[in-house]
């Protein structure tokens, strides 16, 4: 009995000891984030750079969430800037007198190629003021080098390099794996470019999934090389040359095919921003880092009233039924949304950001009708940003204009089922047998426990045709196009934005502060505010939520794969697919 007594006694002294160090955790963790979100007025001193160093996932919006980029091993915030945010910021230096230059401090950039496109056109902006921009880096990454181009100055390490070889897009295919385990996977599509599903039936890409890989990766290759051939004054050809032959293989690669303007060490990068400043050696540069500068307050920044708002609501995610969150399209809460906009009197023109590769046709189907609804009062627009595909061209087609980037990969206009038979995988491999009872033939329509009927798999084709016809009838109205006009873009087949606007399914190039501008033509304003859908929950509510078992176990998995996340996300995604698809192919990530 003594033991006994003991040993409960150590139990309870260590659960509460336990108790204890979580409850100090948690006020550490709310404290950080209480300091890191208080809205403290940054004041900038005078002669001070911007230092712009992307290193969290840039997204198109900021969160509202004080925890959202909280580092559990340094027990600190890590900046996650959302684009919005960039931009504004860019704005808010290119007319603040304090503000001399930008210094880009850059290695790799965790953001699609679209958003940073977004961010290059505004550094281009902050230079149309006359101040300076100069980049340095000890090893520039493709996309890096792409947002450092636009620089007066590209300082390299002595001993780094850049990486610049082209663009490739690989595909994995499970064919082989799915044999092995005697799953068959059963295909219902509409669109024969609709690839989504060819790596569970081939193993290697068709000739029509090849044909449209090849354009729309070429396409927008091209764009960023003719984009770095302006800005650096190196030809075409010959930059085309020095990705083929991988020509820049050292530092001094880089000075002689014009890549940089100077190998240096950090310390000379200084002196060199100290000379530009017009400043002594001895003298300190003043620094202000985005994350600060974000809560500085210049004559320019200070909001305007105006009853008039610009509604902007993002779409950001894979598209499903149900609430999402802020990476997920949830049709309830988007829906919502758009509906809460288009109510308000107010609001005179919205702004539709979507950045999304598809996912549920029935959720893709309920949100464009909120579309639909909003235009018949309103102004709306869409500006594209990586992806706008499938499911997520489906909500914006029917827009009175549609804007998005030369890299923005869109169309994918087409439909598609998925459904494994695991019934030689359960007999075969495991022993293991299934018997059914049912009360009519097809009690048990779709099951992944046995192969559907001919005349299953006929009602599914029918559902599948049914909808496809619904998807190209939408964009028809939409874009003021015959349904085979749409019928012959459509059949799954990908573009990059820049044929897109050939072929008709956008009206411009342009990012976020373009469709702004469209929606401010198109309601007649002269003044406006700009306000942010859907409403981010609060502080408290925030903090439970990533403190919460999934999002927790999320985060851990994001900042252990980090750009790989995407992948895993996407995995995850499609093996809880449950309805008709309406999907982008397949996940691209541009490097």
């Amino acid at each position: 009995m003594k033991q006994f007594f003991k040993f409960m006694f150590a139990s309870m002294l260590g659960t509460i000891l336990t108790l204890g160090v979580v409850f100090l955790l948690l006020i550490g963790i709310i404290v950080s984030a209480v300091s890191f979100s208080s809205k403290e007025e940054v004041i900038v001193s005078e002669n001070t750079i911007l230092h712009i160093k992307l290193e969290g996932m840039v997204t198109d919006r900021s969160f509202d969430n004080p925890i959202q980029g909280f580092d559990f091993n340094a027990m600190k915030n890590k900046y996650e800037p959302g684009l919005n945010e960039i931009l504004t910021n860019l704005k808010k230096a290119k007319t603040d007198p304090n503000i001399k230059g930008i210094y880009l401090d850059l290695g790799d950039v965790p953001a699609g190629i679209s958003l940073l496109e977004e961010i290059r056109n505004g550094l281009l902006d902050f230079k149309k003021s006359g101040k300076f921009i100069y980049s340095y880096s000890e090893m520039y990454s493709q996309k890096a080098y792409y947002l450092a181009s636009i620089s007066d100055k590209i300082y390299l390490n002595k001993e780094g390099g850049i990486d610049f070889h082209g663009l490739a897009a690989e595909i994995m295919f499970f064919k082989g794996l799915l044999q092995k385990l005697d799953v068959d996977v059963q295909i219902i599509r509409h669109g024969k470019f609709k690839s989504a599903i060819e790596p569970f039936m081939l193993d290697k890409m068709s000739d029509a999934n090849r044909e449209q890989t090849r354009m729309f990766v070429g396409s927008i290759w091209n764009h960023i090389v003719n984009n770095i051939s302006v800005s650096r004054k190196i030809d075409v050809a010959q930059l085309q040359n020095i990705a083929d032959s991988m020509l820049v293989q050292t530092a001094e690669d880089a000075v002689k095919y014009k890549f940089v303007d100077q190998l240096v060490y950090k310390d000379e990068m200084i002196d060199a921003l100290k000379s530009k400043l017009g400043i002594e050696t001895k003298e300190e540069v003043q620094y202000v880092t985005l994350s600060k500068y974000k809560d500085a307050k210049t004559a320019d920044s200070k909001i305007k009233f105006s009853k008039n708002k610009i509604a902007i609501v993002y779409a950001v995610g894979a598209i499903e039924g149900g609430e999402g969150d802020d990476l997920t399209i949830g049709s309830e809460r988007i829906s919502e949304a758009i509906r809460q906009a288009r109510n308000d009197s107010n609001v005179k023109a919205i702004v539709l950001r979507v950045n999304s590769p598809g996912g549920d046709a029935l959720a893709s189907e309920v949100i464009w009708r909120e579309v639909a609804l909003a235009k018949k009062t309103k102004p709306i627009v869409v500006s594209m940003g990586d992806y706008a595909a499938s499911g997520g061209y489906y909500i914006a087609c029917a827009a009175n204009k549609i804007i998005a980037s030369p890299t923005t990969i869109t169309g994918s206009i087409g439909v598609f089922g998925m459904i494994p038979n695991l019934q030689k995988l359960f007999n075969n491999k495991l022993g293991i047998t299934i018997d059914t009872v049912m009360t009519n033939k097809n009690a048990i329509s779709i099951s992944g426990n046995r192969p559907l009927s001919s005349y299953q798999e006929k009602v599914i084709q029918n559902q599948i045709e049914r909808i496809y016809a619904t998807f190209i009838g939408h964009v028809a109205d939409g874009r003021k196009m015959t349904v085979s006009q749409v019928d012959s873009i459509g059949q799954g087949r990908v573009w990059s934005g820049f044929d897109a606007k050939r072929i008709g399914l956008i009206d411009d190039f342009g990012g976020m502060d373009k469709a702004i501008e469209e929606a401010v033509k198109l309601a007649k304003l002269s003044e406006y505010k700009v306000i942010e859908y859907p409403i981010q929950k609060d502080f408290f509510q925030q903090i439970i939520k990533s403190l919460s078992g999934d999002d927790a176990s999320s985060k851990i998995l994001q900042k252990e794969l980090g750009e790989n996340y995407t992948f895993y996300k996407t995995l995850k995604s499609i093996s809880s697919m449950k309805k008709i698809q309406a999907r982008l192919p397949f996940v691209i990530n541009l490097n």
